[in-house]
């Protein structure tokens, strides 16, 4: 690992003056020529300063995720893990409430909070009252009052349908689950969904026969979605699947109906989870990066505490295509 004696050795001068010069300190009485050099040595053998975060007390992580969501789909805990680990190493001092708590476990002296889960308008008016600065992971319930980061579904979906209509599919379908409307609570079209069929009947080949919508993302749901398409004959040539949950059951069910895929259906799916690259046939899906995601949300959380903003945010964060064998 380089070092700032390196550094100084390379130069001639101090271990003191060069770490005066990385930090900006104009106090300190050296030429241009000395700090060029410098940052120029710092540059050539890789140095990295150490990023010293100020410590941010009374975080809290709202997690309303239930332990049968959270079994079903294993994209809830990686992100609660990465947000744990991330939050020490920001010096964010960060607590836990769950759902079955409620929002009553909350601290008075909280100063923001992170929230992963579903949300209903009661439960937000309540939160903003206890404590306004807050950042949604995954969701963005109401972007007036609070801060988000979610993956960019919409264009993952988009780029689906690309990808298979460059290739020559006629007959995309799409499987599914729903979202659900903070105010009332019902069911309501998921941005997948929404995005799937924008970008098929851009291309005049929507088609209702091939749509296939759960109210879980599970993998039990994917298997029985995938079973219903093979009973009522609805193959498509290509599937959007709008995760790997629901793909995994999907894939389960073509399987046991001995579907050949990817030559007679294939597969592309959300998230890239760890099982995607084991099942049979290894799962061709977007990989979402939740370290990137926990991350964003977490600079844009000290953001809100150390320079009490006012403005919200929501940020959008892509993902790259993993090809594998579930597409030609």
């Amino acid at each position: 690992m380089a070092t700032i004696k390196e550094i100084a050795q390379m130069v001639g001068v101090s271990s003191a003056a060069v770490s005066r010069v990385l930090n900006y300190d104009e106090g300190i009485s050296v030429s241009q020529e000395t700090r060029d050099a410098i940052f120029a040595a710092a540059d050539k053998i890789g140095y990295k300063k150490k990023v010293i975060y100020p410590k941010i007390e009374n975080v809290v992580m709202l997690y309303w995720v239930s332990c049968e969501e959270e079994l079903e789909d294993i994209y809830y805990q990686s992100i609660r893990t990465e947000l744990i680990e991330l939050a020490g190493k920001m010096n964010i001092q960060l607590s836990i409430v769950r759902k079955e708590e409620g929002l009553e476990a909350i601290q008075p002296d909280t100063q923001a909070f992170v929230a992963i889960g579903w949300f209903n308008r009661k439960e937000l008016n309540r939160l903003y009252e206890i404590c306004s600065k807050g950042v949604f992971i995954d969701t963005s319930p109401d972007e007036k009052l609070f801060d988000a980061v979610r993956p960019n579904l919409d264009s993952f979906v988009t780029q689906m349908v690309d990808y298979y209509m460059e290739r020559g599919h006629k007959t995309i379908g799409f499987v599914g689950g729903t979202d659900r409307n903070i105010d009332t609570g019902q069911s309501v079209m998921d941005v997948r969904e929404w995005s799937f069929r924008q970008s098929v009947q851009y291309y005049g080949c929507l088609n209702e026969d091939y749509i296939f919508i759960s109210e879980h993302f599970s993998v039990s749901e994917g298997y029985r979605l995938g079973k219903e398409m093979v009973r009522k004959g609805k193959l498509p040539s290509a599937l959007c699947v709008a995760s790997d949950t629901l793909a995994v059951g999907v894939l389960q069910a073509l399987n046991e109906e001995n579907i050949q895929i990817p030559e007679q259906v294939s597969v592309f799916s959300i998230n890239d989870v760890n099982v995607a690259q084991y099942v049979s046939p290894p799962l061709t899906t977007f990989h979402i990066d939740i370290p990137v995601i926990c991350e964003s949300a977490l600079e844009l959380l000290r953001n809100r505490v150390l320079t009490d903003s006012k403005i919200t945010k929501v940020v959008f964060v892509n993902g790259i295509p993993v090809f594998r064998k579930s597409c030609k």
